[in-house]
């Protein structure tokens, strides 16, 4: 059973009991204006078992439509045929187009159901405009122990290093990239790879360069970046009304107490 992140800079909290099973997730892009924009992000809570994708593996079961044209659908449907318990779900910045565009944030809430059992985490999200780069987490993260108690605030900020290549096309901008003007997304050689680290590879920046100058829906990419490039910041805490509920029980149990 996987309980701790892989490759990712993430500020955990002591565990602190938590009545319900509902957080509150907020996603934020924090590029300036001219970078690079995120799909609506998948999300899933579930016992520990699944995998979103294996870094050194080929990216099968859903990962290379998310990282190749930010579809979430055949992850969703994996999700839910080897988690029938879990609860996932797809959330986008809800203004302009249905992604989150440099500078934009976004927050949704997810109930986990039994968080005694769905008490781990997974996610994953298209960069665009590229050929199959994306964020998401090969290891999941434990967002609940045995109890049900929550390891949290939980702070994710992802950078240039956290980028993941999902192996599955080649990353040649002038054929096939997904979500800019004119060009079809479907196009693109195979690679028949395995997802790996983009900055892995020498040729990185050289394939970030040749993006510059694209335009996308959500407007022109002009801005870079490198392995140490805060891109983006996932927070996980209880949502409001679970936070009501167990400040609540604190004091009837002090009252019970008292008394």
């Amino acid at each position: 059973m996987k309980r701790y992140l892989c490759a990712l800079s993430a500020t955990v909290a002591a565990a602190a009991p938590v009545l319900g099973s509902e957080l509150e997730i907020t996603f934020e892009n924090l590029q300036a204006p001219g970078g690079f924009a995120f799909t609506p992000l998948w999300l899933g809570a579930h016992d520990g078992t699944f995998d979103v994708f294996d870094a050194g593996s080929a990216g099968v079961g859903g990962i290379e439509e998310i990282a190749e044209v930010g579809d979430a659908s055949v992850l969703g449907a994996r999700f839910s045929a080897e988690q029938p318990g879990g609860a996932a779900t797809v959330f986008a910045e809800p203004n302009g187009p249905p992604v989150f565009s440099p500078g934009e944030s976004a927050s949704t809430t997810l109930d986990v159901g039994d968080a005694s059992v769905n008490r781990f985490f997974s996610f994953a999200s298209m960069l665009v405009p590229t050929n199959d780069l994306f964020i998401g987490n090969d290891i999941a993260l434990e967002l609940f122990d045995g109890a049900g108690n929550f390891n949290g605030p939980v702070v994710i900020e992802f950078r240039g290093s956290n980028i993941y290549d999902a192996g599955t096309e080649v990353n040649d901008f002038s054929n096939g990239p997904a979500f800019v003007v004119g060009v079809n997304g479907g196009d693109g050689a195979v690679e028949g790879g395995v997802v790996t680290l983009f900055f892995s590879s020498p040729d990185a920046g050289t394939y970030l360069d040749s993006i510059l100058g694209a335009t996308t829906p959500g407007g022109e990419v002009t801005t870079s970046f490198g392995r140490d490039t805060v891109l983006a910041r996932l927070t996980i805490v209880p949502a409001p009304s679970t936070g009501a509920m167990a400040g609540l029980a604190g004091l009837m149990l002090a009252r019970r107490r008292r008394r």
